[in-house]
């Protein structure tokens, strides 16, 4: 358990992506900080069953990621119950599909504000605590749009662009504190954060369900297949470990293949 001693607060870990970082890392003995919305019962569980399997702390925070107030309270409640803040993931996002002179403007506020903003109120407050004990891991998931665009989401790829942007300036700027700071950007992930865009998707291209799925969401990965939260997870694990301490400024695509093209 190489994580053991260390705590890892993670943004959007209710559910997808998140939680299966929170349960890769609680595996190897780290802290979870959980923060998300969902079925409190449902958050109980998964907090429950996160301690047991790292045998030490696990918390659920519901800061809201448009607030970052709260997201310097969550940090330091981190810090202040379990001893140490040493990896943020950044994984908060939503998402709204429509064209650019039909995309309200609130949709557009809140995307930038949780996909892109919460990455950099994340960072600014937990670096301090890192800087403190000399490591640390920093880790946002970005998105193949990070590197490549799409029709209708111009709130959700100018975010991935903007973490990208901001993860390679901190990188430089921790460079010689013992922190590392990287993006994961996988491709089409089945999590609710997709399956919930398909019926705007459906509207905004008069497609059908299926038509999505196989001529949009998968006619850009040529393997077919969606990638799995699980091999998300595994690369975010493995850039916690010291053999990944020169891997720093990077954008990681775990995508099919679909940004070779």
């Amino acid at each position: 358990m190489f994580l053991k001693g260390k705590t890892a607060v993670i943004s959007g870990s209710t559910s997808g992506i998140g939680l299966a970082y929170a349960k890769a890392l609680a595996a190897e003995g780290a802290a979870i900080v959980l923060n998300g919305f969902g079925d409190a019962d449902a958050i109980e569980a998964n907090r429950a069953a996160l301690e047991q399997a790292s045998g030490t702390h696990a918390l659920y925070d519901p800061a809201d990621m448009t607030q970052p107030e709260q997201i310097a309270a969550m940090i330091d409640r981190a810090a202040a119950e379990t001893g140490s803040v040493d990896i943020v993931i950044n994984n908060a996002g939503i998402q709204h599909v429509a064209p650019i002179t039909e995309f309200p403007v609130e949709k557009w506020d809140a995307i930038i504000a949780i996909n892109l903003s919460s990455a950099w109120h994340m960072m600014r407050a937990a670096i301090p605590h890192m800087r403190k004990q000399g490591w640390g891991r920093i880790i946002t998931t970005a998105s193949a749009h990070s590197l490549v665009a799409s029709p209708n989401k111009s709130a959700y790829v100018a975010a991935k662009h903007g973490v990208v942007g901001i993860t390679k300036t901190v990188a430089l700027e921790v460079a010689t504190d013992g922190i590392t700071a990287n993006c994961i950007s996988p491709g089409y992930v089945w999590t609710p954060l997709v399956e919930n865009q398909i019926p705007d998707t459906m509207k905004a291209r008069g497609l059908t369900r299926e038509q999505v799925i196989d001529d949009v969401l998968l006619k850009a990965q040529p393997t077919k297949e969606f990638v799995t939260i699980e091999q998300v997870a595994a690369l975010a694990l493995f850039l916690c470990r010291d053999e990944a301490k020169s891997i720093t400024g990077a954008n990681l695509s775990v995508d099919g293949g679909w940004t070779a093209q």
